[in-house]
């Protein structure tokens, strides 16, 4: 589980009584489709007729613009999340990334999920030796992609919910 029990208001949107915009909404989702996309080669590379982790970030793309309903991005992620469950490791983790993208229309907070398997499945493609400096790399990647208006707010998070995503943002 990488959603805390309380849930943090600036992650709920001032519709449903939280402080996020929408606009802060939509470039969460963008930055976690980053994060998925910049791994999703190695779902692929394992199974590469399961469309559903790539067309799970397009949906998620697609709800930024609004060009579908919250309730379709959320589903993509299902589907994608549902393609991670047969494997194992770094095609699993890419898997799952994507369907954490996908479902921050829904829960914004899923942002650090996506992020986070995005991470997990760089250290697990990587050979034993050079996993954690792969994690931390990716890291640090994922952390230049974050647009100015998000980026404290997201690394503040990263620090409060560190110890409950494995603690991949040490980076």
């Amino acid at each position: 589980m990488i959603l805390p029990e309380d849930r943090d208001p600036r992650f709920i949107t001032i519709r449903r009584g939280g402080t996020l915009t929408d606009s802060d909404h939509r470039l969460l989702a963008l930055w976690a489709a980053a994060c998925a996309e910049h791994v999703l080669h190695l779902f692929e590379s394992a199974q590469p007729s399961d469309p559903r982790p790539r067309e799970a970030i397009e949906q998620i793309r697609a709800w930024t613009r609004g060009e579908i309903r919250m309730s379709q991005s959320r589903a993509a992620g299902g589907h994608a999340m549902a393609a991670a469950r047969e494997l194992r490791g770094a095609a699993r983790h890419a898997a799952y990334a994507a369907g954490q993208a996908a479902v921050v229309a829904h829960v914004a907070a899923h942002e650090l999920g996506a992020a986070a398997y995005a991470i997990k499945a760089v250290r697990a493609a990587a050979p034993v030796p050079q996993s954690e400096s792969a994690g931390r790399l990716e890291c640090r990647w994922q952390r230049e992609q974050l647009p100015a208006v998000i980026r404290e707010l997201v690394l503040d998070d990263q620090r409060l919910r560190n110890e409950i995503c494995w603690s991949v943002f040490d980076c």
